[in-house]
């Protein structure tokens, strides 16, 4: 009797001290956790985009490195007229080598709210993962379930001096697995813009994340990008800074994954 007593006893225990933990979050701690599940320290990916409209569709494969949320390179794989197409981002920069022209572009300011490969995507939404915790500040402000799971609803305000297009993000990231299933962008003006979610729920390299990521402008909802990771590695030592380079991106090969 006093062995199962004291097993009741720890297994409250543990539960309140996870209960305490959880409580400690804040809003800010919260998507900051959510952002860094799908990249890790590093990371490599096999991805597929497809770009949905009334009259047409379209599919690009991509692989893409990563280190941390300040570093990022993407490799189009296909079609064939878009292959060798490489964009790199350096914290809040971006390039891109055009292999057709032999020429390393970098996308000025005036670009970043231009569409990214004609997705509904921008420029910007590539170079800001990481703005989404830099520049707004984070307020708990409800809780939903979205696909059987309990979400924080989380609304993010932008910095008064931080260069964000948007006025005002609200996220639903589940309580405990802290996967971003929700996320709508509004503009200046508080006018909904832009529905991303994320499903799919799969294991990729021993760590559960949503491996779809669609978004659809509010006032053309039949416009749909849908985001499929297909392969993901994590934490990969090889990958470092020096990876980074306007010299690699001449170089860089897929892999075969």
């Amino acid at each position: 009797m006093k062995s199962i007593l004291k097993s009741v006893v720890i297994l409250f225990l543990i539960s309140t001290v996870t209960q305490l933990n959880a409580q400690d979050l804040s809003a800010r701690d919260i998507v900051e956790k959510s952002n860094n599940l799908f990249l890790g320290r590093s990371s490599v990916s096999t991805m597929t985009m497809s770009i949905i409209r009334p009259e047409w569709s379209r599919t690009f494969t991509m692989q893409s490195w990563s280190l941390g949320n300040d570093f990022y390179i993407i490799y189009i794989t296909a079609p064939a007229r878009d292959k060798g197409q490489i964009f790199m981002k350096r914290k809040n920069e971006m390039w891109n080598w055009m292999p057709t022209i032999n020429r390393i572009i970098k996308i000025p300011p005036s670009m970043m709210m231009q569409s990214w490969m004609g997705s509904d995507f921008s420029n910007d939404d590539v170079v800001r993962a990481n703005s989404i915790v830099e520049d707004y500040t984070h307020r708990i402000i409800g809780e939903k379930e979205i696909e059987g799971l309990n979400c924080y609803e989380i609304e993010l305000i932008p910095l008064d001096d931080a260069p964000v297009v948007w006025g005002k993000v609200i996220m639903w990231i589940a309580k405990e697995e802290y996967f971003q299933l929700q996320t709508e962008y509004y503009d200046d003006y508080m006018e909904l813009v832009n529905i991303a979610k994320g499903s799919e729920i799969e294991m990729m390299d021993g760590k559960e994340i949503p491996t779809l990521l669609s978004i659809s402008p509010v006032d053309k909802p039949k416009n749909i990008t849908e985001l499929k990771i297909t392969y993901q590695d994590f934490d990969i030592p090889s990958i470092t800074k020096s990876f980074f380079s306007q010299q690699n991106m001449k170089r860089i090969r897929p892999r075969n994954k």
